[in-house]
């Protein structure tokens, strides 16, 4: 933006001052120059990403190995700015060589699709750059944080709660583990970890590998992570959780927290929470409820019922920017209690930014809630297109989410070579593809051994030719298969059967 220009046409006015070599008359930045920049890039972002998001012609990918995407991208930075002209053709390049989880046959994660008030909600809040810890610097956006965060509440069934947004799904959880057991020994936060009990806590098998971040990271111990068995279907199994809590009592040690699952990550099973809840009650135990894949399906009429029992628990991970296209990051951490908890459990009362005596009421001063200092206002994205869609037009993307899901399973069960895990109860479709050549092959060891090796060359295959991305794993001693997951309302009936016709084409020769 011509930083050198300005600064001699600066120095060439009347009563330049300069302290140190540095003029300090005027701005030194071009705004003309600047405001065409933006301008310019805005333009590209609406013909390359925004106009494109539903063109089914257009790659998934424009696959390249990590080597040569560095020589072409020319990452190094260097003393001289580059011009304008040169950094919009990056911008170009960074579009280009970027998937497109926007696109209709995005399925590999538990995000895709474009929601465009959510997008211009991201606009807006980068435009201003806000960060939300206190009234004075964010008026609006405590106040829609504020707004949000009751609704959720409300479609939990809470009569009242607290909350706070965060910078994803794992943070909640810790969030939550942390809360459990400041509610469990409120001493902690002074005098430390010395002198408490073993402290233990539960998930599933089939829990988000979070909770162990969390026991690590909050000095829990991975150790004192007690997994529970799941059944057939990846649910917690109840009557095992109750083993479990006896033998960590009998062993001396002190539970305090259960976290259930609420949609799982590869099988988008949901835990039986009523019953869940019943152990908790029994033994006085901190229910959270990861809910940050299936907690969407609360705003469905129809499918609510997967999270019944729900409103028993005491923390809940929701996360917007999942099935409901809020844009990444969004997520939130809901907690039943409404005594001030979480400012008790985290706040530092910094006197330079929660004075007490302000002219307004600093109750709306929530940053000392947080964990965080500066931190961004992800609510507004949810609230501008709740605003937006209603609570109607949210709850047909859950609905169609899984209609689509249904018929892919259908379609599934027609066609040859296809072979479902299990029945899905949510967006999740896991299922593998057998080739020709391992059809009348023997189920046994040599059969899974090569079956094992299908699904990587097939997703090696559609990434080169940029045709679509589809997520695949191992799991629980199952060998490599597909998760399929529909969340974007720009995917139609003809994407599912173009996934299965795709996928018989890249494997004709397997």
């Amino acid at each position: 933006m011509q930083v050198g220009v300005c600064k001699q046409e600066m120095l060439q006015k009347k009563n330049a001052v300069l302290v140190d070599g540095v003029i300090l008359n005027g701005p030194i930045m071009d705004s003309k120059a600047g405001e065409k920049f933006v301008e310019d890039a805005c333009k590209i972002i609406m013909e390359e990403v925004v106009q494109k998001a539903d063109d089914i012609t257009e790659k998934v990918c424009e696959w390249q190995a990590p080597e040569k995407l560095k020589q072409i991208l020319d990452l190094e930075m260097r003393d001289t700015g580059e011009c304008d002209q040169k950094v919009l053709q990056l911008c170009r390049d960074v579009i280009k060589y970027s998937v497109k989880t926007n696109h209709p046959r995005f399925f590999n994660q538990l995000y895709a699709g474009i929601d465009y008030y959510s997008l211009v909600a991201r606009f807006i809040t980068e435009a201003l750059n806000p960060s939300v810890y206190t009234y004075e610097v964010s008026p609006v956006f405590l106040l829609v944080e504020e707004a949000v965060i009751k609704k959720m509440i409300e479609f939990i069934g809470w009569e009242e709660g607290d909350g706070i947004f965060n910078p994803g799904g794992s943070v909640s959880n810790m969030y939550a583990m942390n809360l459990a057991r400041y509610k469990f020994c409120p001493e902690i936060k002074e005098k430390g970890l010395s002198g408490l009990p073993r402290l233990v806590l539960f998930a599933s098998e089939e829990c988000h590998y979070s909770m162990k971040k969390a026991a690590s990271f909050l000095g829990i111990g991975t150790e004192n992570v007690y997994f529970i068995k799941t059944d057939e279907r990846g649910k917690m199994i109840p009557e095992e959780l109750e083993k479990q809590v006896q033998r960590a009592r009998k062993e001396g040690s002190a539970p305090f927290l259960v976290c259930a699952t609420a949609g799982t990550t590869v099988l988008g099973a949901f835990d039986p929470l009523d019953k869940i809840a019943d152990i908790c009650e029994k033994h006085g135990l901190w229910f959270h409820v990861d809910a940050s894949w299936g907690g969407s399906a609360l705003i469905s009429r129809k499918h609510r019922r997967l999270l019944h029992g729900i409103h028993r628990a005491d923390s809940v991970a929701w996360n917007p920017h999942k099935m409901l296209l809020a844009g990444i990051q969004c997520c939130a951490l809901l907690v039943k209690d409404n005594t001030g908890l979480l400012k008790k459990c985290y706040s530092a009362e910094a006197a330079y930014l929660f004075q007490q005596d302000k002219f307004y009421n600093v109750s709306y001063d929530t940053g000392d809630k947080s964990i965080q200092c500066s931190r961004r206002p992800d609510a507004f994205k949810f609230w501008l297109m709740w605003k937006a869609l209603g609570t109607v037009g949210l709850e047909e993307r859950v609905n169609r989410a899984l209609a689509l899901a249904r018929y892919l399973v259908e379609e599934i069960k027609k066609r040859e070579g296809f072979q479902l895990l299990l029945e899905p109860e949510y967006a999740n479709v896991c299922f593998w593809y057998i080739p020709p050549s391992l059809r009348k092959m023997e189920d046994g060891p040599e059969f899974w051994q090569k079956l094992h090796q299908v699904a990587p060359i097939i997703k090696e295959r559609m990434m080169k030719k940029g045709s679509m991305m589809l997520g695949y794993q191992p799991h629980w001693g199952k060998v490599n298969f597909f998760r399929q997951v529909v969340i974007s309302p720009q995917v139609s009936r003809e994407d599912m059967d173009f996934l299965l016709d795709e996928i018989e084409l890249l494997a004709k020769d397997l």
